[in-house]
């Protein structure tokens, strides 16, 4: 993606980056004190690099796992692996030792692009949670039920609280009906800092994390039937990309688009892999239909580019487990037997990727580099090429399937190590299991906003629920 031209200065609110108005003492967009301005942060959010690159050559973690194959995109879905590719015996090794009971520690990964370096200047204290923290979460809340009885159930993502009466800034003024504190002038918790949902058997939790001023991930899961009766689980994670105009929206656009799309076709009996197709297109066109959107001419003109963001989603049936993805949002397979390997599915469309394809620079060096996360592939208007990757396997074990956003995976890059901060009972739990792992990615350092969906396969009966 080209750069964004520079706009000529103008104040800007140092928290949220919104125009200020000479004499404003409150951003009017985020409530920030502006009496008192600490240095602005220092972030390197996921940028977007023009230029297609040749699919690389992956073998996921040193498990023999098939090399992925995408639809042909012309209605008929690349040939499904048998599970006697997939690996079925034991690695030999001793079981994984099981996760503390309080949220484990953020284990050794290379720093990457948003990482602190020494040389960059420090950045300033976590910006407050504006939502509840997960790590502190009580018992999970009770599933959604509607969400697992109708094909229709598709969520972005709920908050998972009443609004606030009190404002969570200074504990004692009442918020007015804009959602300001009268007492101190603070924002309120927007609907987009904290979400969590649970649709039948599925779940997933969202967070603005502990460094951005707003959450630009989005999500949708929801259960469905196929023709058959048999039971289907779905999860869309959308990552907004933070160089592009509006990337809240973009990935909510995506999210949707994506899980109404596979929500309305598996039903109908279109191959679940062709149906991930199908879907990452609508995703698409729903992202680029957000280029002419007028709101988006008010926000940047003259200077705007399109809205971007990234997808990855998985959809788990009563024995086949499908994967599509655009970017650099990943899914991981975590068997529940945790002493047979764990795998990463999906491949990064990022420079990091590109490197180590190359034989460049190995996995280490490469996703060390500042330059690691800029991405090659991505949802919007000005991607050069819309490239859908998808995959199909049918693994021979119970399992789960964890879709998640880089604001996670950047603390447990390797399947090994993301085997080992899922909890033990997460296939039974998968919205506590959620709640977990964005607690994993918070202790490590919240630098980017963190989503997680959780489908346990198989695919359970309808009407089971999540805990």
């Amino acid at each position: 993606m080209s750069q964004m031209p520079q706009q000529a200065a103008v104040p800007k609110c140092p928290s949220c980056e919104e125009p200020l108005e000479s004499g404003d003492r409150f951003c009017g967009a985020c409530g920030y004190d502006l009496s008192a301005v600490p240095a602005r942060p220092d972030e390197s959010p996921t940028i977007a690099l023009n230029g297609s690159v040749p699919a690389p050559s992956w073998a996921p973690d040193g498990a023999d796992w098939p090399t992925v194959r995408d639809s042909d995109g012309h209605g008929r879905p690349a040939p499904v692996h048998t599970a006697a590719e997939v690996p079925g015996t034991d690695s030999g090794g001793s079981p994984l030792p099981p996760p503390p009971p309080t949220a484990p520690p953020m284990p050794s990964v290379a720093p990457d692009a948003r990482s602190d370096r020494p040389d960059r200047p420090r950045e300033p204290d976590e910006y407050p949670l504006q939502a509840p923290d997960p790590r502190l979460a009580a018992d999970p809340a009770a599933p959604d039920p509607a969400g697992s009885a109708s094909a229709g159930s598709v969520s972005a993502g709920s908050v998972s609280a009443a609004a606030e009466k009190v404002c969570v800034a200074c504990r004692a003024g009442r918020v007015d009906d804009d959602g300001y504190c009268e007492n101190c002038g603070h924002a309120q918790p927007r609907e987009r800092d904290h979400m969590e949902q649970a649709s039948g058997p599925v779940a997933a939790v969202s967070d603005r994390g502990l460094r951005h001023h707003r959450n630009e991930d989005a999500f949708s899961v929801g259960c469905t039937a196929l023709p058959d009766g048999a039971p289907a689980s779905v999860a869309i994670v959308c990552d907004g990309v933070s160089s592009a105009t509006r990337p809240d929206d973009a990935s909510l656009a995506a999210s949707r688009a994506a899980g109404e799309s596979l929500l309305t076709a598996l039903p109908r009996g279109t191959h679940p892999q062709q149906a991930m197709h199908d879907a990452i297109v609508a995703a698409s066109h729903a992202v680029n239909a957000l280029a002419d959107e007028p709101a988006t001419a008010r926000e940047q003109a003259p200077h705007q580019n399109a809205p971007a963001c990234t997808l990855v989603g998985a959809v788990v049936t009563a024995g086949l487990l499908v994967v599509g993805w655009v970017g650099d949002s990943r899914v991981y397979w975590v068997p529940a037997d945790r002493s047979a390997p764990p795998a990463r599915l999906t491949e990064d469309d990022s420079w990091a990727a590109q490197m180590v394809a190359a034989g460049l620079m190995n996995e280490a060096e490469a996703y060390a580099d500042e330059r690691a996360h800029a991405i090659t592939g991505w949802l919007g208007a000005d991607a050069y090429e819309l490239e859908p990757h998808t995959a199909s396997y049918k693994p021979d074990r119970p399992g789960l399937v964890v879709v998640c956003t880089d604001g996670l995976w950047n603390y447990a890059e390797s399947a090994e190590e993301m085997a080992e901060a899922v909890p033990l009972d997460a296939a039974a739990r998968p919205l506590h299991g959620a709640r977990v792992l964005v607690g994993h990615a918070l202790d490590g350092g919240g630098h980017d906003n963190v989503t997680v969906a959780l489908l346990p396969f198989p695919a359970p009966s309808q009407g089971a629920g999540s805990a």
